[in-house]
């Protein structure tokens, strides 16, 4: 069985692609992440990354190992919550962005429940700005937030693309105003998609302004606008548009997992091993 710990790291470096990255969302230094994947590495007989000065890329036994990887450490949860999980007590106020909410994440917290019935978990559904403010405030202990890149203290789950999306078929006339589909202010997605387009100098309007990911959704399958989501997390019935479109590069955005300054429970703690464990989150499909 290959140790725990060198999947955890080699996860965190394989979800950022990047050694400092994952140091720092571990807690760990960077020499200590290397020598982690390089006895990882060794157990397994193969190169799991390819690197250079500017890049870190997994091999093809590389992705292989990531979900395995995914698949024990879910495994390893699973057999500690089920002969300790019985004795672990008390309460996690846990936050998600109503985005994420669409993803597997709820099955996590159902799998949660089951594996540790004495942790009582309060739930909060908001935005990530709001989340954020939650946590640094003290009344949440975890959220699962979305940040730009390399902002914040949390721990990385997942470095994911801002991507436009829109009904199949879609198509974006030259010289027509682009008609957009965004959260209230403020919102990552909304900033970064207006940013973009004014540099662009590509003229653009609002054409409907919604609080939560549903009416996101429900707007731009009825085509009144284009819609910005991480490319993994675009749900069913829009599909993300091709360069030919157009349309500017939306940048990057970190999905991340922040704890509250105060030392951290062990409820709290199991959750976030849960969600680690679980691998980055993508869209549910079947709706």
């Amino acid at each position: 069985m290959y140790d725990p710990e060198l999947l955890r790291t080699f996860l965190a470096v394989a979800q950022s692609l990047s050694f400092t990255r994952a140091a720092a969302s571990l807690g760990l230094g960077q020499p200590t992440v290397s020598q982690h994947v390089r006895k990882l590495e060794d157990a397994v007989g193969r190169p799991l990354f390819v690197r250079d000065t500017r890049s870190v890329t997994l091999t093809a036994d590389g992705e292989a190992m990531a979900g395995f990887a995914r698949s024990i450490l879910a495994a390893h949860e699973q057999a500690v919550g089920y002969f300790t999980g019985s004795g672990l007590s008390g309460r996690i106020r846990f936050g998600v962005t109503d985005d994420l909410a669409l993803t597997p994440v709820p099955s996590i917290l159902r799998d949660f429940r089951q594996l540790y019935p004495r942790i009582d978990l309060e739930l909060t559904v908001s935005q990530s700005s709001s989340l954020q403010r939650r946590v640094e405030s003290g009344h949440l202990d975890v959220a699962f937030v979305k940040l730009p890149p390399g902002e914040g203290h949390g721990r990385l789950v997942r470095r994911d693309r801002l991507v436009w999306a829109a009904p199949p078929g879609t198509r974006v006339t030259p010289g027509q105003r682009v008609a957009l589909v965004v959260y209230q202010s403020p919102s990552i997605s909304r900033s970064s998609g207006v940013r973009a387009l004014e540099e662009a100098g590509l003229p653009y309007r609002v054409t409907c302004t919604v609080r939560g990911v549903l009416g996101v959704v429900a707007a731009a399958r009825a085509g009144l606008g284009l819609a910005i989501f991480a490319r993994s997390l675009i749900p069913d019935g829009l599909v993300e548009l091709p360069a030919s479109a157009g349309l500017p590069d939306l940048g990057e955005i970190d999905l991340v997992l922040l704890a509250g300054a105060r030392l951290v429970s062990q409820p709290a703690e199991a959750l976030t091993a849960a969600i680690l464990a679980s691998g980055p989150p993508t869209a549910a499909r079947a709706r």
